[in-house]
Order: C-alpha cells, then sequence, then structure tokens
C-alpha cells in the first residue's frame, strides 16, 4: 500500500489554511489498519470516502470565534481544511470498509479480500 500526499509542504500549507493529518499504516493478514490523528476535530467534520482506488480522508475545522479579537501570541493548533489520500492495493474488499472515530484519532479499517490475496499451492 502506498500513501499519496498531495502537496504537503509546511509553507505552503500553511498560506493555504490547509493541513495534513499524520498517518499509521498497519497490515495483518486479514486486514490494514489506517489510524488518523484529528485532534480537536469532531467526526462530524470528517469525511471517508473511496474513489476509484484511493481512500480519502477529509474535512474542515474551524478557529474558535471567540479568539477573533485581541492579539494571539502563539498559534500551532491547524485550522482550515484537510485531506489525506491513500493509495488502495488491489487486494481490498472496498465493500466492507468500516471506520470509527475516538477521542481525537480515525480508524479505518481495510479487510482483504480473500480471493485477491491468493493462496498457497500444494504440489502433488
Amino acid at each position: 500500500m502506498s500513501l499519496y500526499w498531495p502537496d504537503n509542504s509546511v509553507s505552503r500549507s500553511s498560506r493555504n489554511n490547509n493541513w495534513f493529518p499524520p498517518l499509521d499504516l498497519h497490515e495483518t493478514e486479514k486486514e490494514f489498519v489506517l489510524n488518523a490523528e484529528l485532534p480537536g476535530v469532531t467526526k462530524e467534520q470528517v469525511n471517508v470516502d473511496v474513489r476509484e482506488d484511493t481512500l480519502i480522508i477529509s474535512g474542515e475545522t474551524k478557529r474558535n470565534e471567540k479568539y477573533k479579537e485581541g492579539n494571539t501570541h502563539v498559534q500551532e493548533r491547524r485550522y482550515g481544511s484537510f485531506t489525506r489520500a491513500v493509495s488502495l492495493p488491489r487486494n481490498v474488499k472496498v465493500s466492507d470498509i468500516a471506520a470509527r472515530f475516538e477521542n481525537g484519532i480515525l480508524e479505518v479499517k481495510l479487510p482483504k479480500d480473500e480471493k485477491a490475496a491468493g493462496r498457497k499451492i500444494t504440489i502433488q
């Protein structure tokens, strides 16, 4: 499974208010498990889509309006739209992909299709 970053340069993402959530990707015999770190984001602000052979995680966070007046001295939290795209391997069973969101972590389970996974052939 390969990861695809549209453009993750820090300077560009800061200018455009875009940010890219960090991901972990783990593979077991039966599935791939993707975890995206989305602190301060609610599940209603997150979209998970599959388009052709790509899993797309996207959404938008907004700055708290109560701090609109006055001066901000430090701003390390990220605001604006975010997108991450992951190319899916051929053996992912797209119809069984499941996602859950808890404590700022999006977990997407990508089960492998047994048909595409192959099998060992015993020589007689």
